[in-house]
């Protein structure tokens, strides 16, 4: 099999994504996974916050990951949740146009998730404050889909992130499910949710979609690797993205 080579821009003050990746990808040999970091040190709609997702920092970084001749580059992360889908996209479009490298990003790779599984009424899990948390909700609920539940824990962030525990994360998200959403959502790159997704799954029957389990199932289409590959991690794998970068 051919060497797969996959780029991911990570927050500063992330702990989480890169070995939550590294441990995805463990059964995959002929893939790899290399990062390059920006300054992300708090989620807030503070100007100075919201600053941190200027383009230029991001594709600085990008810029780093295409010396490395990586085959897709990933935005592990969920600003597009508050920021808006057209952003996102425009940064995957300057980040192709830039290095040649097709892209993508946490808050892309759910959207299409969620079209191509048919989920419309979703369950939150977050650890955002409520005025992001609703922002969040609100760029949704203008593509089609609505909350059902929601949980959050009012956290700025983002270095904190990492330091909740796996029970509190499970608690929400078993609180959403209660609900009866179509699918409940992890969203976060901070939080330690992926490690959960597959048990919960199969507890509640439920579609349960982690953002770092996203960018990774997304990033492999991009690259040509197969994500159904990737074995014992949630229901998100057995899905076939299209192997294109966002339009």
């Amino acid at each position: 099999m051919p060497i797969r080579r996959l780029g991911i821009l990570t927050p500063s003050s992330n702990t989480v994504l890169e070995p939550m990746t590294q441990a995805m990808l463990a059964g995959l040999d002929e893939v790899s996974a290399h990062f390059s970091r920006f300054r992300v040190t708090e989620i807030s709609l503070s100007k100075a916050a919201l600053g941190q997702f200027d383009f230029e920092p991001i594709l600085t970084s990008a810029r780093l990951l295409a010396e490395a001749r990586v085959d897709a580059i990933a935005w592990s992360g969920t600003s597009g949740g508050w920021l808006g889908f057209e952003i996102e996209r425009e940064l995957c479009r300057r980040i192709r146009a830039e290095t040649r490298i097709p892209a993508t990003t946490s808050t892309l790779a759910l959207l299409e998730a969620l079209e191509l599984t048919g989920a419309r009424a979703l369950g939150w899990a977050t650890p955002y404050i409520g005025e992001i948390q609703e922002r969040i909700i609100a760029t949704f609920a203008a593509a089609g889909f609505s909350c059902r539940a929601e949980r959050h824990l009012s956290d700025r962030g983002n270095f904190s992130f990492a330091e909740i525990g796996e029970d509190r994360i499970e608690r929400m998200v078993r609180e959403v499910a209660a609900e009866k959403p179509d699918a409940a959502i992890i969203f976060c790159t901070n939080l330690r949710g992926a490690r959960l997704v597959q048990r919960l799954e199969d507890e509640l029957d439920l579609p349960i979609y982690d953002s770092v389990a996203l960018a990774l199932w997304k990033a492999l289409a991009l690259a040509g690797a197969d994500p159904r590959r990737v074995r014992n991690w949630g229901r998100l794998f057995s899905v076939v993205p299209r192997n294109d970068a966002p339009a």
